[in-house]
Order: C-alpha cells, then structure tokens, then sequence
C-alpha cells in the first residue's frame, strides 16, 4: 500500500503514546513533532502538514482531552478525523443522472494509464453498480490507445464507440453523446487524449469536448507513484477543465503517499476512485474514513466484506463448510477454499484490511502464495479419487503424483499434512460445539 511506511511510523508514534502513564503538553508536543516529520517523509506537502499539526494540536492539547482516562486514545480519534478531512470527507459519489446518460470524462497525462482505467471503470460501474456503459475512444494521436481500449471493452463486454483516428475528437464525443442517448445508457466514459507535459493545444482540445459533452463528472488520472508532481498536474488541468475528481492510481504500490494527503486540501478536488493493481478489477470506490483507517492500522473490514459478497460463490462456501463440520473434508475441498480466498486478492493486500493483523514481511507473503500454487498443482496431478480419498495415497501413487506436478515426495506429504490438520481442526471444533463450550454469539 502507498502509505504503509507512514502507516507504520504513525503506529509507532501512537503505541508509544499510549505507553504514557498521562499526557501532558510535553510528551504531546514531543508526539505531534513526531506525526509532522512521518508526514513530510511521506512527501505530503509541508503547507498541509503544517495545517493539519495545528488542528491536531488545537484539538489535543485540550483540557478535556489531556483530562480523560485514556488520552490516547483520543488523540488518535483526533488524527484519524483530520485525516479523513485531509482525505475528502465524503465528496467522492459520482454524480449519476436520472432519466439521461451520466457523462464521464478522463482526462490526464500521456503514460498515465488512463486507457486502461477507462476499462476499469467501465467493469466497476457495470458489474459493482448494474450500469449499461457505453465506452468512446477518443486518443486519436495514439491508435494503440484505440486498439488497446478496443480490446478492453470486448474483454469486460462493454461496446464502444470508435471512429478511427481520421476524425476531430470533438466529432468522436457529439456520436458517442448521440449514441448514449439513443440507445439509454446509462453511463458513457470518453477516453481523451494526454500529452507528455501540459501545453494549451491539448487544454483547447479539451475544452471543446468538454463543451460538446457537457460532462456530469470531469476525472483526472493520476499517479501516486509522482508525488507532488500530481498536485501541479491537478491544478494546472483543473484551472481549465474545473476537474470535478481524482483517479488516484498504484495506491497499491510503494509510493509514499503524499500526493493523496496533499490532492485534495490543495485543490479542493475529491479523490473518487484508486487504482489498487493492474487487473482491470483492481480500481475501488475511494472512501476517506475507509482508508484513514487503514493508515492507522484499524484495517477495513467494510471492504473486506464487499469483496466477499462481490467474490466468493456463497452456494459453495456453504457446501465446503458444512462438508467440513460434518467430517467430510476431502481435496476437493481444500482446492475450492483456496480458490475463494485468492478471488478476494492476494494475501498482502488482504492483511491490509484486518484490524490487528501483525506485520507480515514481503518474504513471508511470497512463500505463503508459493504454498497455495503448490497445493493446488500437487492436488491437480491426483486422480478423482485421490482427491476424494487421500487416505489410499500410499508410495507408488506419491511417486506418480511427484513426477506429474514436478514436486517431491515430502511436498505431497507437507499437502496431506495440512488436509489432515485442518479436518482434526473441525472435529475439535465440533466438539466444542457439542459440548456447548462455543463463545457468545459463535453457535451455528
């Protein structure tokens, strides 16, 4: 995650905090020195550090926080509410029409990936939200744009309207405007031309579109990875454009996450969506207090849950867990958990959204999803019945078993191992049941 080195200063800075016996104007001031140099490394603009320290501050060194029981505790409500002020607070809806198509227009540098989260968004807005989405191509200066968005929208399923690059991008955005409108979309996303730097034909170009279209949404992509480069990109658009929100893409990179902190105290424009990967799934709806959680450590369950509802086929989930409790746990089922869990994302990204996880080192990730590859190609490699029955896995079967998947004989031991933990897990588990020794609230 962009932020997680400012992540992991800023849970530092509060689990020394709340080894304070009391707070005192000292140690906060100590502690708020501390918060302002973990946000200035994280290359967040100094003009918003230095405001967001004097809110915080204002706010911390009060009476009736320096008074309470758990100080803390609110010191760190304190951050995490200027953070989702710094982040946006709640401007990031699209504003959708009714009756008409919402009109949507991406704008941004050349190189900047716009293309593609032109698909990404077009997949979102009709699979998360059941919109009929019309897809315009409108890159005329770049025919690999036209081709490559060709390819995208046949990919998700989307039609688009693409003229060639023989005709003026203001024609392209009147037809696909008509075309919206005749056959009731309810969304057209026109990809524009970008430049690699600003100059005033492209800005001209883009005026006139924006005319023709008249647009409900103005987007800019951006990337986090360019610091505060995205600030100067942001106004010097929204200057002509009036951007109406951000795309903030490789929020799931290693960038230090400046330019999301600074974006929108510096501009007054919301981050609406982040490019979490490179698959055209990975771009979410951008919730502030979503990810000030996630900067402090608490995680994100809310998310968590969406990609459950939007991912895992509940039919089965139930099936194999019910398989499980009644003792009938085989490969088969191994194999289709794995499967669910590696829809929701990998297993880093994953560890983001549980509050509490510990630290899990990039090491430690890679052998995990090794693991999961592994199990899967040994389980592949059996037979129906194996699978079903890994108790008849005797020598000769595993000799087969290894040459098939190019594993070894202590791989295919390690696989049956886990099968075999994880169903003596289950009848504990059921014991406990029975035996009425479940918590609170944890009965079936």
């Amino acid at each position: 995650m962009a932020f997680e080195s400012l992540s992991e200063r800023l849970q530092g800075i509060f689990k020394k905090l709340r080894g304070q016996s009391r707070l005192t104007e000292a140690n906060m001031t100590a502690v708020l020195k501390e918060i302002q140099l973990a946000l200035l490394e994280a290359d967040v603009n100094f003009k918003v550090v230095r405001e967001f320290i004097a809110k915080v501050q204002a706010q911390a060194l009060g009476e009736e926080v320096l008074s309470k029981l758990n100080p803390s505790q609110m010191v760190v409500k304190i951050v995490h509410d200027e953070l989702v002020e710094l982040l946006g607070a709640n401007a990031t809806e699209i504003n959708y029409q009714n009756g008409r198509p919402t009109i949507i227009m991406l704008v941004g540098l050349q190189g900047s990936g716009k293309t593609t989260t032109a698909g990404k968004l077009a997949l979102l807005m009709k699979h998360k939200l059941n919109k009929k989405v019309l897809l315009a191509a409108a890159d005329i200066y770049r025919p690999a744009a036209i081709d490559q968005l060709a390819q995208i929208a046949s990919q998700i399923d989307v039609p688009l309207v693409n003229l060639g690059t023989n005709v003026k991008p203001v024609e392209i955005a009147k037809k696909a405007r008509e075309r919206a409108s005749i056959e009731a979309f309810d969304v057209l996303i026109v990809d524009t031309a970008g430049r690699l730097h600003i100059d005033q034909p492209l800005m001209v170009e883009l005026q006139d579109m924006q005319k023709v279209l008249d647009p409900q949404e103005t987007l800019l992509l951006v990337d986090a990875a360019s610091g505060q480069d995205a600030v100067n990109t942001a106004k010097a658009f929204h200057q002509d454009l009036s951007l109406t929100g951000v795309i903030m893409s490789k929020l799931d990179g290693d960038a230090r996450g400046g330019a999301a902190l600074s974006i929108r105290h510096l501009t007054n424009i919301p981050i609406k969506f982040a490019g979490v990967g490179e698959k055209l799934t990975d771009l979410d709806p951008f919730y502030p207090d979503r990810m000030a959680d996630r900067i402090l450590g608490m995680g994100d369950v809310l998310t968590l849950i969406e990609k459950a509802q939007e991912n895992i086929d509940e039919k089965a989930a139930k099936k194999t867990t019910q398989r499980m409790l009644d003792g009938h746990f085989d490969l088969n089922d191994l194999i289709s958990s794995l499967k669910q869990v590696q829809k929701l994302g990998s297993i880093k990204g994953l560890t983001k959204l549980i509050p509490g996880m510990p630290k899990i080192s990039d090491e430690q990730m890679e052998k995990a999803e090794a693991e999961i590859k592994n199990i899967q190609v040994i389980v592949n490699s059996m037979t129906p019945e194996e699978r079903a029955n890994p108790l008849i896995l005797k020598n000769s079967r595993k000799v087969r078993i290894a040459k098939g998947s190019g594993k070894t004989n202590a791989d295919i031991n390690r696989v049956i191992k886990k099968w075999e933990q994880m169903k003596e897990s289950m009848k504990q588990f059921q014991k406990m049941k029975k035996g009425g020794m479940m918590p609170p609230g944890m009965g079936f």
